[in-house]
């Protein structure tokens, strides 16, 4: 894994820390290590302008989904000018109750600018 790769996987993986992170004052401290100043979020439910906009629609998630966590599935890709990655989200018995795919784009400083989120239930087995 070459340098560049590594730090992007490190960066998408403390994203998805953020959602895991109930604690308000290290959400908020990984938040301003990952996302720029005027980032963006959106998926077909949720939306976040500004950091302060994505810890208040972060802390509503975790409010709204007590105890589910997020995980990220497999490595991250290029896309164009940004990149892809996927993730699931579990709940409280460890079962994965959405499936979801990110783009990101990523600011000349390594810091996220924008996400923007697809999500689906999973196909039964």
């Amino acid at each position: 894994m070459s340098q560049a790769t590594s730090t992007i996987e490190t960066l998408f993986d403390d994203y998805i820390a953020i959602w895991n992170e109930t604690d308000p004052e290290r959400r908020r401290a990984l938040i301003d290590k990952v996302w720029a100043e005027n980032a963006t979020y959106r998926d077909p439910v949720l939306s976040g302008e500004g950091r302060d906009g994505i810890d208040a629609m972060t802390a509503g998630f975790q409010a709204a989904y007590p105890g589910h966590t997020f995980a990220r599935h497999g490595e991250a890709t290029c896309e164009g000018d940004g990149y892809r990655f996927e993730w699931m989200l579990k709940n409280l018995d460890g079962e994965t109750q959405i499936v979801g795919i990110d783009v990101a784009e990523v600011d000349a400083t390594g810091q996220l600018r924008s996400i923007v989120g697809e999500f689906d239930m999973p196909v039964p087995e």
